[in-house]
């Protein structure tokens, strides 16, 4: 299984977002873009997708931008993925298998759907903030 890239885009920009969390200031979504690579006007949708979701909120003026809703140890990457995937009204529309084949997938299918989702509720944003950290004192130590 693959993150789409929607999602791994979304994830980058609220890492993005957890880095200045402590500060309490917004960040445009040019910063945002620029830092992590991402289409100014996809991130655009992100953000919006993700302002629904409750996740992000904007500030409007000369020092707005967009600011987490909620500390980042408190967000789960599953949360962020179901909002930006809709896992759960996916799993509403599967359609029942008609054959024994298919409801044999469809249990492999089911299981490993757990498995991603089992991981993905175990990690938070602050999660990614400390492993993005420690990767880059690693760096920083093959430079000196």
């Amino acid at each position: 299984m693959e993150l789409s890239c929607k999602s791994e885009y979304a994830l980058l920009a609220l890492m993005e977002l957890s880095l200045h969390y402590s500060k309490g200031e917004p960040l445009r979504i040019c910063q945002i873009a620029a830092e992590q690579s991402i289409p100014d006007r996809y991130l655009e949708q992100l953000l919006a997708t993700l302002r629904r979701g409750g996740f992000v909120k904007s500030q409007r003026g000369a020092k707005g931008g967009y600011l987490l809703t909620r500390e980042p140890w408190k967000v789960t990457l599953l949360n962020v993925v179901s909002c930006i995937e809709g896992f759960e009204a996916n799993a509403k529309e599967a359609k029942s298998p008609q054959t024994t084949d298919g409801v044999v997938l469809c249990e492999v299918w089911q299981e490993v759907r757990q498995a991603a989702e089992t991981v993905l509720e175990k990690y938070t944003l602050q999660d990614l903030v400390d492993k993005r950290n420690a990767h880059q004192q690693v760096d920083l130590m093959y430079y000196i």
